[in-house]
């Protein structure tokens, strides 16, 4: 039997997903630098690569940092292979963008459609928390869409600190670790089952061969 906690997920591929203006290019600079570089404009999608260490172990990240694309059209095609990269999705809206809100649930039912399966490791990120006059969004309205399409929820507020920001990619991380455990167990169990076929037939064959 394999020993699956013996094996460790070295590297992880996380991609950002969200309307634009959201604030998705600062939380990824906030996550790998700490620091805060007001508002990016970029026109392509970005990879940034990093290494960091979530619950005492290390592991090498690329973070995908899409633009933004919508989910239905002939644009949904490049969107669609950004998902298929990933192994996480960080699925970002600023709670003064009532239209970025709404895009989280079209994403987030456009990752299980390509994963094709369930339970993909996913967070929703709500940002500009410190913006309260412009609020368009309530925390409590997140936390209920995250219930709904069962995600890990986080309020932050990119702008003013990266405590938040690295719990959300913490928690991220987790579940993509999480889900490539399952996977090996899995993997595990089909090479068992498989050894199990392979023996019976061979008793079976010699079986005849003696009644023969």
């Amino acid at each position: 039997m394999t020993d699956c906690g013996a094996r460790r997920m070295s590297r992880a591929k996380l991609v950002v997903l969200g309307r634009d203006n959201c604030g998705k290019t600062a939380l990824c600079v906030r996550f790998i630098t700490k620091r805060f570089i007001g508002e990016y404009d970029h026109k392509k999608e970005v990879t940034y690569r990093c290494r960091k260490t979530v619950d005492k172990e290390t592991i090498d990240l690329e973070i995908l940092d899409t633009v933004n694309k919508e989910c239905m059209g002939p644009a949904s095609t490049s969107l669609e292979s950004s998902i298929k990269w990933g192994d996480g999705f960080l699925i970002m809206y600023s709670v003064t963008d009532r239209s970025s809100f709404e895009a989280v649930s079209r994403l987030k039912r456009l990752i299980d459609h390509v994963k094709q399966t369930l339970g993909i490791p996913t967070v929703i990120v709500a940002n500009k928390s410190d913006m309260e006059n412009g609020r368009a969004v309530r925390t409590e309205e997140g936390q209920a869409l995250a219930r709904d399409l069962r995600c890990s929820f986080f309020e932050v507020s990119v702008a003013e600190g990266s405590s938040a920001v690295e719990a959300a990619f913490g928690q991220l991380i987790r579940e993509v670790r999480l889900e490539f455990q399952r996977h090996l167990l899995a993997m595990d169990k089909r090479s068992r089952v498989l050894q199990m076929r392979h023996v019976l037939k061979n008793k079976l064959t010699r079986s005849k061969t003696m009644q023969w």
